[in-house]
């Protein structure tokens, strides 16, 4: 029996974000000992946890989206943008993108 991975979604996480899954699942996804390894809070790792989480439920909805869309909906998942310049942005690629 041969069993098939859809890679795909691996390929636009991070070198980071990869980094906290193999540690995560080293751990035996226990948050607790994550957070000592890192040598910070329970919350802020839980907060990592879910931003990463999130990702990868955008990476398997959005699978007819642009790439430059999915990175930036990522970005935007990871906290890296607020919300209005993620909606400016959002509204420029669909007008660059509409003609």
């Amino acid at each position: 029996m041969s069993l098939t991975v859809d890679r795909r979604w691996i390929d636009y996480l991070s070198a980071e974000d990869i980094a906290f899954l193999k540690r995560f699942v080293l751990a035996s996804g226990t948050l607790k000992q994550l957070a000592q390894e890192y040598g910070i809070s329970y919350p802020t790792i839980r907060l990592r946890l879910d931003r990463l989480i999130e990702k990868v439920r955008l990476i398997d909805e959005h699978t007819s989206i642009s790439p430059f869309e999915l990175r930036l909906r990522m970005a935007y998942a990871d906290g890296r943008l607020d919300d209005e310049t993620f909606r400016l942005l959002l509204e420029a690629h669909a007008e660059s993108s509409a003609g």
